[in-house]
């Protein structure tokens, strides 16, 4: 495949041609039919979608982890603007799982007057393009980044997949204080597990056990993760996705940035991050 057929332009977007087509994202936009139970992931890409495809189920299920041992995490939470997402959903009982990366403003129309409800998960930039970053070096199915240099101007500039990460959570943001909308960040997952696995279950209305509590909690952790074959896309062929270049579940922390930006790369980004976010009054970087 050559590398103008890697993506497709859809409203001013980059979506991967793999797992993407304009009958999906059309379908998406303007056909798929919200449910007020229905419950979205939404994320930018690399900013713990997988992490939550876990979470969630296991929540559901008070625990059992019959379902992330059992089923691939792309058809347990299903994408809303993937080519499969129209046969994983439209007849698939309620409450539906949901994940997707799209902006606000790319939701399905029903989705603004409806009930459903979001968790969306956040994640500092400079983890998600690095992140973002070793992902393209592994996935042929994705541009090649170039140099860490080239990417973090791609980044910046939202000339990557899915678009602006500073657009993507703006576009969110203003919902943070909706009852059907949870605002979580990675960090917040690291350093609290149970304590945000408390908050999904009062935003969600499910009472969890303490058992339940304790069995979500260990298997969400990462190294457990990396070994569910219904969660590490061991799956795929190698040809799609070559994990031994980088594993798709890579290290799971936060500030691995800090061993790939140089001193003037990171005060670049802190300039523009502070250029375009200002006035949401929150950061996810040190000074």
């Amino acid at each position: 495949m050559s590398e103008p057929q890697l993506n497709i332009l859809y409203e001013g977007l980059l979506f991967p041609t793999h797992v993407h087509s304009e009958e999906s994202l059309r379908y998406a936009r303007e056909e798929f039919q919200v449910r007020d139970d229905d419950v979205f992931i939404v994320t930018y890409p690399k900013s713990g979608t997988t992490w939550m495809q876990e979470i969630l189920p296991l929540i559901y299920s008070n625990g059992d982890l019959t379902p992330v041992q059992s089923i691939p995490n792309w058809q347990r939470v299903p994408w809303l603007e993937q080519i499969n997402g129209k046969t994983l959903l439209e007849n698939r009982p309620s409450p539906r799982l949901i994940t997707t990366h799209l902006p606000y403003h790319l939701m399905p129309k029903p989705f603004y007057s409806s009930n459903a409800k979001v968790v969306y998960v956040a994640r500092n930039p400079k983890d998600a393009l690095v992140s973002s970053f070793h992902y393209h070096n592994m996935a042929s199915f994705l541009e090649k980044p170039g140099t860490f240099e080239e990417f973090i101007h791609k980044f910046l500039e939202g000339k990557v997949m899915f678009g602006s990460w500073f657009e993507h959570i703006k576009s969110w943001w203003p919902l943070k204080d909706q009852d059907n909308f949870l605002f979580l960040t990675y960090e917040e997952m690291l350093q609290a597990m149970q304590g945000v696995l408390v908050k999904l279950g009062q935003f969600l209305g499910k009472q969890l056990s303490d058992n339940a509590i304790e069995a979500i909690v260990n298997q969400s952790k990462f190294n457990n993760m990396k070994q569910n074959k219904m969660s590490n896309y061991s799956f795929v062929p190698e040809e799609l996705m070559d994990q031994k270049k980088s594993n798709f579940l890579r290290k799971g922390i936060a500030g691995d940035w800090k061993i790939h930006f140089t001193t003037a790369q990171t005060e670049h980004f802190n300039s523009v991050y502070a250029q375009r976010m200002k006035g949401l009054n929150f950061r996810f970087y040190e000074d």
